[in-house]
């Protein structure tokens, strides 16, 4: 009994690998690693927003919506639970991609205002912080393509016959990705090159917009 025990095994082994069953449990683990980074590197750019929005808002208090569009969208995208089960979760998965969206978005706008405080713009402290979102944004467009990449092959795989066989045996399901629709606008890093001439600021509130009237002539002096 023990021997054929022993060769029942064996044949599994020989079964499984020859099924694809290794295969697709090492792109499983690609896609998990891959997936990690990608949250690390979100996780990375929500820690630099709290000092970033307090730096410009040393000098750019009034910009009330900007600072709080880019505060309330932070506080969604850290509300959604990030844990491996969103894999498997294509409408938890959209939800992650649309809060990330809407706060590169929101980002964006406020180094578009910044643009206008030359006094924020040579601030040491935001300048290095600038520095380091730019160098985040860069991180997070390549882990997202190295997650793309290795969703693709996984996806391929458990899509593939005979290894869609052994999938459906053993529960590895099609996971979700990054849409392609709205890649371009949520990948691209902000624009933060504070070196380029932007239009001048509007006049503020309170400063006179109409000409000066001209100078009436001196009256001669009746003696």
């Amino acid at each position: 009994m023990r021997a054929w025990s022993l060769a029942f095994v064996a044949v599994a082994v020989v079964g499984l690998s020859g099924c694809g069953y290794n295969r697709l449990q090492q792109q499983d683990e690609n896609v998990k690693a891959a997936w990690s980074e990608v949250v690390n590197q979100y996780q990375r750019r929500a820690d630099l927003i709290p000092n970033l929005v307090n730096t410009v808002k040393g000098y750019a208090a009034q910009e009330q919506q900007v600072l709080i569009g880019v505060t309330e969208a932070r506080a969604r995208a850290s509300s959604i639970q990030v844990t491996p089960e969103v894999l498997n979760n294509p409408e938890q998965f959209a939800k992650f991609q649309a809060a990330q969206g809407q706060l590169t978005q929101a980002l964006k706008s406020l180094m578009v205002v910044a643009e206008a405080y030359p006094q924020l713009k040579s601030d040491a402290n935001f300048r290095d912080l600038q520095a380091q979102l730019e160098g985040t944004e860069n991180r997070i467009t390549v882990a997202r393509n190295r997650y793309i990449d290795a969703v693709r092959s996984y996806n391929t795989t458990v899509r593939s016959f005979p290894t869609n066989l052994t999938a459906r045996i053993f529960d590895f399901q099609v996971k979700p990705n990054f849409s392609v629709a709205n890649e371009q606008a949520i990948a691209a890093a902000p624009a933060v090159d504070f070196g380029n001439t932007r239009p001048a600021r509007p006049p503020q509130s309170g400063a006179s917009a109409q000409p000066a009237a001209p100078t009436q002539p001196a009256q001669p002096v009746t003696k």
